[in-house]
């Protein structure tokens, strides 16, 4: 019981870091309709950027200062990159964001090297906020993910009832009409997108006390952050929810499981080979949201609460 309600709340703080990810990526997709390879790398770029200024200012003020660092290189980026090529398509954009996503690897290895690096837990968040059997759960977890439902909160606020939300919609689909009354389209489109990438520097700043920082952390969290908004469907808040809630405590019960794949296939009545039957759902868990996003694209691809299809 006390692993269950502990790994049960380990998932659910995993997989709301994986949401305050995935949520910026959602908002570009879904004002914009750029499908953002570069935004894992402003994801590490903001760990890298919150080590620094936590090193001389702490964490309090890199939780401020990173996200806008990291948005006004994204401000940067739409202003005089994507908005050069956007008029040739969307594969253009789609190329453009998967070169910045080298070029911004190779810029943290320039600056911070190769070596991994640590980030420490601030000291007013550090130790079990409460004990669960015996076992304590960090309050620096408890924090992450609070602040990962108030960012949901200020979304939903934001986009739906605000007049700052109408706008932004209102501009996706009727660009000329939102000009004619005055406001500035393109500079809607470059806040979006650089507060998206602010969202993907926050998660970074939150996230390294609880991951190693290197220059291979977008690759490894970048193709997570895909299948979870694969897997919610393209450009919806909600089923990115969804599905970061799903792949976190799905990886996280798989990574603590001692059960051999042979068990579970003699449970289901069927046999595995011997070296497959050995291994353990453990060793295998890296395979599991991938195994998830099959699934749904077999059954449903445009995902959970997918908006948005091809032809859209």
């Amino acid at each position: 019981m006390q692993s269950l309600v502990l790994n049960l709340l380990n998932g659910v703080s995993y997989g709301l870091l994986l949401f305050m990810l995935s949520a910026g990526l959602t908002l570009i997709f879904s004002m914009l309709g750029v499908l953002n390879f570069a935004h894992a790398s402003f994801y590490m770029l903001g760990a890298y950027v919150g080590l620094s200024v936590a090193a001389h200012a702490g964490f309090w003020s890199a939780l401020v200062i990173a996200p806008v660092v990291v948005g006004l290189v994204g401000a940067a980026m739409e202003r005089w990159l994507l908005r050069r090529v956007r008029p040739h398509g969307h594969l253009a954009e789609l190329l453009l964001t998967f070169g910045a996503a080298y070029l911004i690897g190779e810029a943290v290895k320039l600056v911070w090297g190769l070596p991994a690096l640590s980030a420490p837990v601030p000291h007013a968040l550090d130790g079990p906020l409460f004990t669960v059997f015996g076992a304590g759960f960090s309050r620096y977890r408890a924090f992450m993910m609070a602040v990962s439902v108030a960012m949901l909160a200020a979304l939903y606020v934001l986009l739906h009832t605000s007049k700052t939300g109408l706008i932004v919609r209102a501009a996706l689909t009727h660009a000329s009409a939102v000009e004619a009354l005055g406001h500035n389209v393109p500079r809607v489109f470059t806040l979006v997108f650089a507060a998206g990438t602010a969202l993907a520097a926050l998660a970074g700043v939150i996230g390294a006390p609880l991951f190693v920082i290197e220059p291979a952390m977008a690759d490894s969290v970048g193709s997570i952050v895909f299948v979870v908004v694969v897997t919610g469907g393209l450009g919806s808040l909600g089923g990115a929810l969804v599905a970061s809630l799903v792949v976190g405590c799905t990886q996280t019960f798989a990574v603590a499981s001692d059960v051999s794949l042979g068990s579970l296939a003699a449970f289901a009545g069927q046999s595995l080979p011997a070296q497959w039957a050995s291994l353990s759902v453990a060793q295998v868990a890296p395979l599991v949201p991938y195994l998830l996003l099959v699934a749904m694209l077999a059954l449903r691809p445009r995902g959970l609460f997918g908006r948005r299809d091809d032809e859209a």
